[in-house]
Parts: structure tokens; C-alpha cells; sequence
């Protein structure tokens, strides 16, 4: 599977605000479980569920960069590293969050870059993991093959007006052209 494959999604799955709190919660109960010591969320939208699971845990959030976008164009085929990962990770229990596995890949490397930097033990989380990302996050609190509409991206300001997010116009016609 290709990231940003939307003719492949199945349905639209919408996650509304009170939604994501509720899923942060399912997280953060399960990390909490870890014994999880700080979170690394993954920029931009993964910061969202990382902070709000850092906040309900009482740990310390520490943001890192991994993006195929910039300026929120699609423009590298694989993930590039933006911001490292802080070296307080060594000798910690580490959670690393992010909003969705698509292809599982950026959770990879974050987890992967986090354990060259001597964490004790990593746990991948996400909101929303596709069947087909691979690997798999450790913790996640729904699964869906559909595509999925977050609170945070759905509305953005171009040109000086609020509007549906180009990204999910097109995906959204997939959507209706496939059903």
C-alpha cells in the first residue's frame, strides 16, 4: 500500500473532537500501563494525541519531525527526518505517537531512530492504524480501513476563507466515485 492511497480506503470514518478524547484516553491508559517515562510525538498532526497523552499521563513531550510534506504538498516518495529525536531518551521507557499508520513507516523510524539513541524499551502508538501498515503500532485505539476524517484537518483557511481541505475534496470523490 501506497501512503496517500486514498482510492483504497473503504467508507469515511470521522473522528470529531469528544472522539479523540476518548481514543487519547483508551492511549493513554494503556501507556500508563507501559510505565511509559516521556512521549515523543510525531509532527505535525501526531503532536495532537501526544500531547493530550502527555498531559493526562503527567509526562514530559518532546516533538520530532518525520514528513513526507512541505508546506502540506506530498513532495518526498519516503519519509525525511526534519527534527531529531532529544537525546533524554537514553535509559527511558519511550512512547512515540503519532495520529494514524498509514504504511506503519514513520512510526518505524522514529521507533527505530529512538532505540539508537539507548531508550530502555519503545511503544509505538497511534489513533487510527490501517490494517496494512506494517509494522503495526504496539497500541492503538482504532483500527479502519476507511478514510479517515480528523477534527483538526478537515477545515483550513485559503485565500482568506475557511474550507474543506483540498486533500480531503479528492479523497472524499474517491470516496463517492468507488461506491
Amino acid at each position: 500500500m501506497q501512503s496517500y492511497d486514498y482510492a483504497q480506503r473503504q467508507g469515511v470514518e470521522e473522528i470529531t473532537w469528544e472522539r479523540f478524547v476518548l481514543q487519547a484516553t483508551s492511549l493513554a491508559e494503556g501507556l500508563a500501563r507501559e510505565g511509559v517515562d516521556l512521549v515523543i510525538g510525531i509532527a505535525r498532526a501526531g503532536l495532537f494525541p501526544a500531547t493530550q497523552i502527555a498531559c493526562m499521563l503527567r509526562r514530559d513531550l518532546y516533538p520530532v519531525r518525520v514528513t513526507r510534506r512541505l508546506n502540506d504538498e506530498v513532495v518526498y516518495g519516503q519519509p525525511v527526518w526534519k527534527v531529531d529525536v532529544s537525546p533524554e531518551v537514553a535509559g527511558k521507557v519511550v512512547a512515540v505517537v503519532d495520529e494514524i499508520a498509514d504504511t506503519g513507516e514513520t512510526l518505524a523510524r522514529v521507533a527505530d531512530r529512538v532505540r539508537e539513541l539507548g531508550a530502555a524499551r519503545v511503544i509505538t502508538a497511534a489513533l487510527v492504524s490501517h490494517t496494512w501498515a506494517e509494522p503495526k503500532p504496539n497500541r492503538v485505539a482504532l483500527v479502519s480501513d476507511a478514510l479517515v476524517l480528523f477534527p483538526w484537518d478537515q477545515q483550513v483557511l485559503i485565500d482568506g476563507r475557511w474550507q474543506l481541505h483540498p486533500e480531503l475534496v479528492d479523497a472524499l470523490g474517491l470516496q463517492t466515485d468507488t461506491d
